[in-house]
């Protein structure tokens, strides 16, 4: 599916179309909007010409019907797609600020402003067709988003196999997932044994071992065995869906201050059409000549009415939607990008949240009478691990590695998925494999030597590089230190909550126990934003003020309570997601300000003096043009990083 949004004339309007999603580990490169392949551009640019071919005529003295023929030219191309949706507007009972600009424009070709009217029309075609493109740039960057999940998958029939894309699978269908792909639905196993890399669905640090009747994800990678899987989800339900779902939704989505905006305007415009009928009938009641008093009320509807008031909030709104997913986050939409930027505590889960989810070695324990060291027993197991693929076997030998232990070569290797390994080291038969307890906050790895037990070791998950930074720039954002919630062991946590900076550790938490804590936050006065990565935090972000969930697939569970989604699982995104959206909210408040100033002083300027009507339009439109590239600037790349 492709997302299509325009803002025109001050209202929001998303459209899903049928589009390829190729398969990619990251969203794909961005594609940009050609300006022409705009239907307003085409217009605006047509109704421009036809403007520009009037006016020469017109200056080079030729015969009126030319010039006139021209400029009737520049009102239809560039008047009739407003004065349409403005009709269609009224026939619902509402007054759209499109008809009155072109009841202004119509006024002023009446009283013999044919030239100025026209002008008026090309200018808010120009400015509708440059909102148009601007988020017709804020869709291609959002599109990339769709390329989560895998294009294809290969489907067992009586037949054989045959490679079928991942929309047609139907409830029922039978999937062969071979070692290293990705589940491309959701099911379960049939068939064979393999560990699936799940911690963006369930939080889980390391991979889980999948054996027949055990389910699995969609988007979820698969491990070194290979898999029969059951399809028991339809394709329209899985995370791809969903995001799509989420996609149209953030667009049509409005936030409270556009919301509030829209209700004011309503009546403001009726307002408008009363004071432009008192402009004209008071001046005229006092012998002004009807010419220049319906000029002036021409030009009062056109400086009053509310064009950038309207297009002061939703822009820069959706263009920091944009800008995020440029960056690999999915914000749901309008409202909850505007209250990311309110939130001044953050609470953060700790496992696959501040920790990458992948472990390392952190502890070496020989038995007594084993007639090993620590080194030695680092030594044997990741000989006997060096040809597995598996993470704590990567793990093992990383850590032997970085030792600079010598390893011997591993002979007659035999691995058996959610056991562990067995080979020949130096004539000895070794074995490791995870133990049953854990130790340390960790996994326990035993290791085996002809049979006999000789030591263990502690792996634990590692912390993400960029933890420290990211609570660091929370707690500069927020003015309050971060808080650690937790189901892990209070050890741990305190393991974790020392690296990174946090004093506030709550550990031995189930869900429930963290939806408590966020609430006795809030209602301590705090708005708190949840950072978790699964099934496991969603009632605690679904409780928050704001939530934002980590992981590239996302539960079902994260992206319905969450508020954004990162999809790249970079921790470093929280921070810079609540800055963008601080950002959008102040270029709310300047466009506010810088709409508001205009139109009174433009107002003032016809009420007191006398404002010419070309100088009208081009205040008018300018400020609205002005306002509407001002919320805009977000889309830019520095936008995400700027403080």
């Amino acid at each position: 599916m492709s997302l299509h949004v325009f803002l025109y004339g001050g209202r929001v309007s998303a459209t899903l179309a049928p589009a390829p999603v190729p398969l990619a580990p990251h969203p794909a490169p961005r594609r940009r909007t050609r300006v022409l392949a705009l239907p307003e551009a085409r217009w605006a640019l047509a109704a421009t010409v036809a403007y520009l071919l009037g006016l020469a005529s017109d200056l080079a003295g030729l015969p009126p019907v030319a010039h006139g023929g021209l400029y009737a030219v520049a009102y239809a191309c560039g008047g009739w797609e407003p004065a349409l949706e403005g009709l269609r507007a009224l026939r619902e009972k509402t007054l759209d600020v499109d008809l009155l600009m072109i009841v202004a424009a119509l006024g002023a070709a009446a009283i013999g402003q044919v030239l100025d009217g026209a002008l008026l029309i090309v200018i808010f075609a120009t400015s509708g067709a440059l909102e148009a493109l601007a988020t017709a740039r804020t869709a291609d960057s959002v599109r990339g988003l769709l390329d989560l999940a895998p294009a294809t998958a290969t489907r067992l029939t009586a037949d054989g196999e045959e490679r079928v894309p991942t929309a047609r699978l139907a409830v029922g269908d039978v999937l062969l997932i071979r070692p290293g792909e990705r589940i491309g639905a959701d099911g379960s196993v049939l068939d064979g044994v393999s560990e699936a890399d799940q911690a963006s669905i369930t939080g889980e640090p390391l991979p889980v071992v999948k054996r027949p009747g055990d389910e699995v994800f969609a988007g979820t990678l698969n491990g070194t065995g290979a898999l029969r899987v059951r399809v028991e989800r339809d394709p329209a339900e899985t995370v791809i869906a969903r995001i799509v779902s989420l996609v149209e939704e953030a667009s049509r989505t409005k936030a409270p201050t556009q919301l509030f905006i829209e209700k004011v305007e309503q009546r403001y415009a009726v307002g408008v059409v009363a004071a432009t009928l008192a402009v004209f009938a008071v001046p005229l009641a006092f012998g002004e000549n009807l010419t220049d008093a319906l000029l002036r009320a021409m030009t009062f509807m056109i400086v009053a009415s509310p064009c950038a008031v309207v297009l002061a909030t939703m822009p820069p709104l959706l263009s920091a939607i944009a800008n995020a997913g440029r960056h690999g986050v999915l914000v749901k939409s309008a409202v909850a990008m505007e209250r990311l930027g309110e939130v001044d505590t953050a609470a953060l889960d700790k496992t696959g949240t501040l920790t990458e989810g992948a472990p390392e070695v952190t502890g070496v324990t020989p038995l007594p009478g084993s007639g090993l060291g620590p080194d030695a027993l680092l030594a044997l197991a990741a000989a006997a691990e060096h040809p597995s693929e598996h993470p704590l076997a990567r793990a093992i030998v990383a850590a032997a590695r970085a030792k600079g232990l010598r390893l011997a070569p591993a002979e007659d290797f035999t691995a058996t998925p959610g056991r562990g390994v067995e080979a020949l080291v130096d004539g000895h038969r070794v074995t490791v494999g995870r133990g049953e307890g854990e130790g340390e906050g960790g996994t326990v790895v035993d290791v085996s030597r002809d049979g006999k037990a000789v030591g263990t070791l502690t792996l634990t998950d590692r912390l993400r590089a960029d933890a420290p930074h990211a609570t660091a720039a929370l707690t500069a954002l927020t003015t309050a230190p971060p808080v650690l919630l937790t189901g892990d062991t209070a050890h741990a946590a305190a393991r974790v909550a020392e690296a990174t900076g946090i004093a506030d550790v709550r550990a031995r938490l189930l869900p429930q126990d963290k939806v408590t804590a966020v609430r006795e936050l809030q209602q301590a006065g705090r708005r708190v934003l949840f950072v978790g990565d699964g099934v496991n935090d969603a009632p605690a972000l679904a409780a928050a003020h704001s939530g934002i969930a980590l992981g590239r697939a996302g539960s079902d569970l994260a992206l319905e309570t969450a508020d954004a989604v990162v999809v790249r699982d970079e921790l470093t995104a929280v921070p810079a997601l609540v800055r963008l959206s601080r950002t959008a909210r102040r270029l709310v408040v300047q466009n506010l300000v810088l709409a508001g100033v205009f139109i009174t002083g433009l107002v003032l300027w016809d009420l007191i003096g006398h404002l010419p009507l070309p100088l009208g339009v081009a205040g008018h439109e300018g400020s609205t043009v002005l306002v509407g590239l001002n919320g805009l600037r977000l889309l830019r790349e520095s936008a995400w990083s700027r403080g």
